[in-house]
């Protein structure tokens, strides 16, 4: 049997290197290409083409998510993309269900149980963390596309303004989304808001 071709996207050099040594050992698996940001990983991909990709979430270029949604988007036939995340976030796995995202498990599973999951998707199959559907499923993800587009924006630092001219609305409508935004939240104030959502994931 064919082995699977599978792309490692991992910003610790660290933990890359472990894990496509780990998959290799195991068999079945043959680790065509590292990177360690989304960015970078985005090039090779709309070259080159893949079976597997293994993307950690928070990273530098694209996140994760964003390099799974840029495949989805960009390509006819994208390769399969399963996250593997230290981080439980019931953002992030409403936002990869929504992206048809394979696979969602979290590094503190064992090696065995990783390769495994990767094949059963290779099959098919969508393998999630059975801990992270129980916890998604108590707390849903509350904001819309634009309200999140707004959040990130005012996260990094742009102005009402700057923000109007990136969304195609104007300042006040703006100032309407993060106000909405801030109630829905039941915070006091934007920093807030940006707070609880970059804790829950849902950024």
């Amino acid at each position: 049997m064919k082995n699977i071709s599978l792309v490692v996207v991992e910003d610790q050099a660290m933990v890359r290197g472990a894990l496509s040594a780990l998959l290799t050992l195991h068999g079945g698996f043959e680790v065509i290409a590292e990177f360690s940001d989304g960015q970078a990983a985005l090039r090779y991909l709309l070259d080159n083409t893949a079976d597997l990709v293994l993307t950690d979430i928070e990273m530098p270029g694209l996140t994760g998510l964003e390099l799974a949604a840029e495949l989805s988007r960009r390509l006819a036939k994208p390769p399969k993309v399963v996250l593997l995340s230290t981080f439980s976030r019931t953002g992030y796995v409403h936002r990869a269900r929504e992206l048809g995202i394979a696979g969602y498990l979290l590094k503190e599973a064992p090696s065995d149980d990783l390769a495994r999951s990767l094949k059963q998707v290779m099959r098919g199959a969508e393998v999630y963390d059975p801990s992270l559907v129980a916890e998604s499923a108590s707390s849903p993800d509350p904001l819309t596309d634009r309200e999140r587009q707004v959040l990130r924006l005012a996260e990094a630092g742009q102005s009402t303004a700057d923000i109007a001219g990136k969304v195609c609305r104007t300042e006040g409508t703006v100032r309407n989304i993060l106000s909405e935004t801030i109630r829905k939240l039941g915070v006091r104030n934007r920093a807030e808001a940006l707070r609880l959502a970059r804790d829950r994931g849902w950024l």
